[in-house]
């Protein structure tokens, strides 16, 4: 999962692309990169690190031009080496540099392909540098010289006629201007705003999430639709189009659950509203089904499930609490690259107030439970800090399956859920008792937001994959490839053999 940002200004964006970036920071807290224009040269700086690491005063000022990009990543398909930090670069055609969220399902043949066919050297294991020379290799064939508006968006189409997978895009051509699309399932969110400055020159901005453009004080005009490509030239001048021969929007509603910050809104809806929604749901399941159980507080794991938390304590007629107090600066378990790292880390980001637990029966609420690592810890700390029961709530359902489109659960033996039922589960974390939300409850808390959305990708709760290429050969070669285990042979030896191609400069 990353984060991804483009602006095409009328005056200096590094700074700009800096604070859309921090906005963005809980996409990705891996590796960060910035790439701009200026003289007709990329100027670019990228690293593994927080924003706030990676770019120094040094660095900004070298950041010059009135356009670029910006990207933000946690390892899905790729590794955590710091030279698959994103934007990705290719010198032919024109130059050409791309930022991407999402992942691939058929990386390995495209792959294949660009390098048998199409000739050109894939440096890394990172599925957004293939998606690059796929598209750079489309412009190729491009025969006007500028570039028109209808070049770029014939390559796009060319490019989702051979790309399978979730992508949201945002690249910069040398000479032209900023290309912005998305994958004709919309499975990755990508928005479009604009700003009108004292003197009435326009500035344009796409983001992963809205709240980017509202910190940086852009208007959100719209979401980019599926199979949408947005082209802006270097003086300003915007054009759209579908480029996908069937477009279908299926966003990940995982998004709605716990990636995407409460304050953005994403394909018409709320985030905030959409998880207000779930937790009444889960209220009214927790109220008709555990109707004998005596509890005597609500406390929410902080902070995705606060408000939902919330919720289920106004439809319980119970009293909600803070039990437990974040550490900000610890990430997110369950993306963090090994088990022994998010055991560690729980301690590290939670720290109980014994006085909200002591002699109580508390129901403690999540947004998902995905390897089971951090609730099992956290049931602990809860009877350690005196709780005498200690019951568990999810917002989302059963997490049984992978997900291939961008976020790190990749391997079925991995989930906590995978071909168990609830009560092997609510042993296995060692709750008194545990609840899910039903997977049509979530999808109608996400719809009473937008009633448009008929269709979401829910592949993790049911399997059912919207891109129809995903297969149980598929889901095994993903386990060999992006396991624990297999990540961590894969870091050594690119740490042993690093050619640091990645940065020119420190």
């Amino acid at each position: 999962m990353c984060g991804i940002v483009g602006i095409v200004g009328t005056t200096p964006v590094n700074q700009a692309l800096y604070d859309a970036l921090t906005v963005l920071q809980h996409r990705g807290q891996d590796a960060a990169g910035i790439v701009t224009i200026a003289d007709g040269n990329f100027k670019q700086r990228k690293a593994n690190g927080l924003v706030k690491d990676v770019f120094e005063t040094r660095h900004m000022q070298r950041l010059k031009g009135n356009m670029g990009i910006g990207h933000v990543r946690y390892p899905t398909a790729g590794s955590s080496s710091a030279a698959e930090a994103q934007p990705f670069y290719v010198n032919s055609p024109f130059g050409i540099t791309l930022a991407h969220n999402g992942n691939l399902t058929n990386a390995k043949d495209l792959r294949d392909q660009q390098t048998r066919l199409a000739r050109r050297h894939i440096n890394t294991t990172s599925d957004s540098e293939v998606l690059l020379n796929v598209f750079a290799h489309e412009l190729e064939r491009a025969v006007d010289m500028p570039l028109r508006a209808d070049d770029v968006f014939a390559a796009v189409s060319r490019v989702h006629r051979q790309v399978r997978g979730a992508y949201a895009v945002v690249a910069l051509i040398i000479g032209h201007g900023m290309v912005a699309f998305r994958d004709p399932h919309g499975i990755r969110q990508l928005v479009l705003g604009r700003r009108t400055n004292d003197d009435g020159s326009i500035e344009y901005m796409v983001a992963s999430e809205s709240v980017a453009l509202d910190v940086i004080g852009f208007e959100l005009m719209r979401d980019v639709a599926p199979g949408e490509a947005i082209y802006i030239s270097e003086q300003g001048q915007l054009f759209s189009l579908q480029c996908a021969d069937n477009p279908k929007l299926a966003p990940c509603i995982f998004e709605y659950v716990y990636f995407a910050r409460p304050d953005s809104c994403i394909d018409k809806v709320s985030v905030y509203a959409a998880r207000v929604h779930m937790g009444r749901k889960l209220g009214e399941k927790i109220k008709r089904e555990w109707q004998d159980l005596d509890i005597d507080v609500v406390i929410p794991i902080p902070e995705t499930s606060c408000d939902i938390a919330l919720e289920i304590a106004q439809c319980l007629g119970k009293p909600y609490r803070q039990g437990f107090v974040k550490n900000r600066y610890i990430g997110r378990t369950f993306i963090m690259p090994g088990q022994k790292q998010r055991k560690k880390s729980v301690r590290s980001k939670l720290n109980a107030i014994s006085s909200e637990f002591k002699g109580k029966k508390v129901l403690l609420v999540d947004d998902s439970i995905v390897r089971g690592t951090t609730s099992g810890q956290i049931i602990d700390m809860a009877r350690e800090a005196g709780a005498e029961k200690v019951y568990f709530a999810s917002a989302a359902p059963e997490i049984r399956f992978p997900n291939v489109y961008g976020i790190d659960m990749p391997t079925s033996n991995e989930l906590i859920a995978y071909g168990r039922d609830v009560a092997e589960i609510c042993t296995l974390i060692r709750a008194d008792g545990l609840i899910f939300q039903d997977l049509d409850d979530l999808q109608a808390a996400v719809r009473e937001e937008n009633p448009e959305l008929t269709l979401f990708e829910t592949s993790v709760f049911n399997g059912h994959y919207v891109t129809g290429d995903v297969d149980q050969g598929y889901l095994e070669y993903l386990n060999v490839l992006r396991s624990d285990d297999a990540k961590a042979v894969r870091e050594w030896s690119e740490g042993v053999a690093d050619l640091e191609l990645y940065n020119g400069e420190s």
